[in-house]
């Protein structure tokens, strides 16, 4: 399993996920900057994900949905604030409506991800911060962090 390591900071009020790969860093990139590789990983395996938009600009956006095991289609959104090919990419991730608007009342994150080589591969670090305690808490409480664990471990297969 890639996953080497998931960690909550509930002072910091982060979410860092680690995890190492046999694979360069451009191919660990390539399942970011790849809409139809990214829905092959993005969210828990019985939640695919489906990318509408996918620009990897600063002020591009992601838009996608996953769809649960009964067919009902949770939306989101990343609003992208820098991007530095094939090495790191910060984003706020939200969740959204159909359209692509900010879900009313859910928290969103600021994510940080960094690839680095690392012992013949790549390292990988996802860190999610979150706005207040109480926002971390509700996102943990909704599985973000097994989802995600969970949607990353389906990255080795696509290497």
């Amino acid at each position: 399993m890639s996953v080497t390591s998931v960690d909550k900071d509930f002072d910091a009020l982060t979410l860092t996920l680690i995890a190492d790969f046999a694979a360069s860093v451009e191919q660990v990139w390539e399942l970011w900057a790849d809409p139809r590789k990214l829905e092959r990983w993005w969210g828990p395996p019985t939640y695919p994900a489906t990318v509408i938009e996918h620009d990897l600009t600063p002020g591009g956006e992601v838009f996608y949905y996953m769809t649960s095991p009964e067919g009902e289609k949770f939306h989101g959104r990343w609003q992208i604030v820098a991007v530095d090919p094939p090495e790191a990419m910060e984003f706020v991730d939200s969740f959204a409506d159909s359209e692509g608007n900010p879900a009313a009342g859910m928290p969103a994150t600021t994510t940080h991800l960094h690839l680095g080589a690392y012992n013949g591969g790549t390292r990988m670090e996802l860190r999610a911060e979150f706005g207040t305690r109480e926002q971390m808490d509700q996102l943990i409480q909704m599985g973000m962090d097994t989802g995600l664990e969970q949607g990353v471990s389906q990255m080795d297969a696509l290497l």
